[in-house]
């Protein structure tokens, strides 16, 4: 009975989350579904501390699905991973309840961290295609994490991140006083930094522009100077010559 609740449950996720699915028996050919059902038997395994067939079966799942799950990590419910090739999810990673991942997605760890290396992603989360969320923190409930994003730190409760390295970019679903430059629903803080920084650019220029044309003023100046130095000299060489 727990086996036909748990394709029941996968069912309605995926027609919950994924509008290509026509019908219920589709599930089975789903990356999502089969890595996560071997997933929950390779945890099983591994808490039982059968480390090498817990690995054995992960390895497996990834040559079949492409998703790589370690047995160690900690998932919760209603977990879907759209297509999912690429996804890789770590050892000490904990994902809470209703969680979404796209393809490319890694919840990986810094390389130099002992014990709990790997983010803790809370309930509601969804974590878009290419992202990249690396070291030991916490991803707030609620939270979106937009495509390519590399997110190296923690991040509030129902916060958009976008960017690399990520940065936070509505807060409670209000933007962050900035520019409005709302691209496909995600604003976009480096073109707003682009725009910043060419404003400046041209300011800078015109500047330069006004310095250039003042010391052009000044040499003009100066160079009247020198030929009336020189005119003054030549006068009392010539009163001199006089005298003499």
């Amino acid at each position: 009975m727990g086996f036909i609740k748990y394709i029941k449950d996968e069912m309605r996720i995926i027609k919950e989350r994924d509008p290509a699915i026509r019908n219920s028996f589709e599930v089975f050919l789903y990356p999502s579904f089969k890595a996560i059902l071997r997933y929950r038997i390779a945890n099983k395994l591994y808490r039982k501390k059968h480390y090498f067939f817990a690995r054995w079966l992960s390895q497996r799942t990834v040559r079949k699905t492409g998703i790589e799950i370690h047995p160690g990590a900690t998932i919760g419910k209603g977990l879907f991973i759209d297509h999912g090739n690429g996804v890789v999810i770590g050892e000490t990673t904990i994902i809470g309840d209703n969680v979404t991942l796209y393809q490319g997605v890694t919840l990986g760890g810094t390389g130099k961290e002992k014990g709990k290396r790997h983010p803790t992603i809370g309930n509601n989360v969804m974590i878009s295609a290419g992202a990249k969320v690396l070291g030991s923190f916490t991803i707030g409930e609620n939270s979106k994490i937009g495509a390519g994003s590399v997110v190296l730190s923690e991040v509030p409760a129902n916060s958009t991140v976008v960017g690399v390295p990520g940065r936070i970019v509505k807060r409670d679903n209000v933007k962050i006083p900035r520019e409005d430059m709302d691209q496909i629903h995600l604003p976009d803080p480096y073109l707003a930094d682009v725009t910043s920084l060419k404003k400046e650019n041209e300011y800078l220029k015109n500047e330069i522009k006004k310095v250039c044309s003042r010391f052009e003023e000044i040499k003009s100046t100066c160079d009247k100077l020198d030929e009336l130095d020189r005119l003054l000299a030549e006068l009392k060489r010539q009163e001199k010559n006089q005298v003499s």
